[in-house]
């Protein structure tokens, strides 16, 4: 069997079952949730579909997870996996809305949406020369591989850098079974603790910015930020060129945002996300900083940061 295709198969009567009735579903605050879905391109939703080799032998516990308008499988799952669908995150979203007065901000998805990710905009920071804009931001897969999940993002405003607390780091999760729905109401009540996280941010970001850098503390966030030994000179010959590249296009970063915010640790860690947010790779970076390894050092590096204060 192990040199077999496997192939999809179409449960009977299984429909196409686009978001349908839930167009037409208006918010309390006057907000149709098919018009969100529409805007930011989720219109769509999944459906589960067995799995077969070519010789019509079943496989066992495993499907597929096949999107409705144009038939495409983001993922093969065991038969306990149960799919968050688009439209039912968006509610979620909205009740969230409802209860915190917080506003659906704007959403997305990556990889024909194996990864879906919706942000609702909280408070600002106001600092003498910038302003920082809060965002709850919800995570939601049909790869097998990301639970749903809620975390914080913040965005400077003067640059547009980006701060995400990446889904390897948020502790608000529920996994993809039977028993998930039922817990829904913990993320609805947890969400007043992300306000809060989101309020400690704030304040160490503040304190960040009252620190001055020294160049001990500015070596050890490259060294983590492109993980060089300590027996490696920074100026070494001997670095890659490829770190050698990476170092030159950081520097020009982190000499902007410290031209802009002050010789301090805020400046340094505004360099750190300038450079992860534009300069990382010619890509978008947005997939790398919420799912990614990148995302989890930058956490750690404000982190270390924040207890040196």
């Amino acid at each position: 069997m192990a040199n077999q295709t496997l192939m999809m198969i179409k449960p009977d009567g299984v429909e196409n079952g686009h978001i349908g009735n839930i167009l037409e579903k208006v918010t309390s605050s006057g907000l149709k949730v098919g018009d969100s879905l529409f805007h930011h391109g989720i219109t769509w939703n999944v459906r589960t579909e067995e799995l077969q080799t070519t010789s019509g032998i079943i496989i066992p516990d495993k499907i597929g997870l096949i999107r409705d308008d144009n038939n495409t499988c983001l993922g093969v799952h065991s038969g306990s996996y149960v799919p968050y669908q688009n439209q039912e995150l968006l509610e979620l979203l909205f009740r969230i809305s409802q209860q915190t007065g917080l506003k659906l901000h704007t959403g997305g998805s990556f990889k024909g949406g194996e990864k879906v990710w919706f942000q609702l905009k909280s408070e600002d920071l106001k600092l003498s020369n910038d302003r920082i804009e809060g965002y709850i931001s919800g995570f939601n897969s049909f790869d097998g591989r990301t639970s749903l999940a809620f975390g914080n993002s913040n965005v400077t405003v003067s640059c547009q850098n980006t701060f995400w607390k990446g889904y390897r780091d948020v502790e608000t999760k529920l996994r993809h079974s039977s028993a998930m729905k039922p817990k829904i109401e913990e993320i609805l009540r947890k969400i007043d603790v992300l306000l809060q996280e989101e309020q400690q941010t704030f304040d160490n970001i503040q304190r960040l910015g009252n620190v001055r850098m020294t160049q001990q503390v500015k070596d050890l966030v490259i060294r983590r930020l492109f993980d060089i030994e300590k027996e490696e000179r920074l100026d070494s010959d001997d670095l890659s060129t490829n770190k050698k590249n990476k170092l030159s296009r950081f520097y020009i970063d982190l000499n902007g945002e410290l031209n802009q915010k002050g010789d301090n640790l805020w400046g340094l860690f505004s360099g750190v996300t300038k450079y992860t947010t534009h300069s990382y790779s010619k890509n978008d970076n947005t997939e790398a900083k919420m799912f990614g390894g990148i995302g989890q050092v930058e956490q750690e590096i404000f982190s270390d940061l924040v207890h040196m204060v």
